[in-house]
């Protein structure tokens, strides 16, 4: 009989392998959910992944972010799980004024998800 576990810890595997690597059609719908969050609210990297079709993908949401040329998209409205900035240093302080600027209010060092917390609704969302 197979062991769940090691099934389990086998397709973990595959999914962050899969995330490393670029995909178009999923970085575009990854795109399209980032660029509807409004300004003013917040989604976690595993509320757009999950939003754009491929749920457990938030490190590719990560990824995605990271090299995506600045200007391009609201990356600012993009937050880790619980609203916490997953930036480190002077890109943190970057993100943090960016959502202030927007009118996101912060808890201590987490964005008030209560008040900003963005809902999809995947159906409205472009599907080209």
């Amino acid at each position: 009989m197979a062991d769940p576990g090691h099934d389990a810890r086998k397709l973990e595997r595959r999914l962050v392998r899969d995330a490393a690597r670029p995909d178009e059609r999923r970085d575009a719908a990854f795109r399209r959910v980032v660029d509807s969050i409004p300004k003013g609210k917040v989604a976690t990297y595993g509320q757009v992944a999950a939003a754009a079709g491929y749920p457990r993908y938030h490190r590719a949401v990560a990824r995605l972010l990271r090299v995506m040329p600045p200007g391009v998209l609201p990356w600012q409205r993009v937050v880790g799980a619980g609203g916490e900035i997953k930036l480190r240093f002077e890109a943190a302080a970057e993100q943090r004024l960016r959502l202030e600027m927007e009118g996101v209010t912060f808890r201590g060092r987490r964005v008030d998800l209560e008040r900003h917390q963005y809902v999809f609704r995947t159906w409205e969302l472009d599907s080209d």
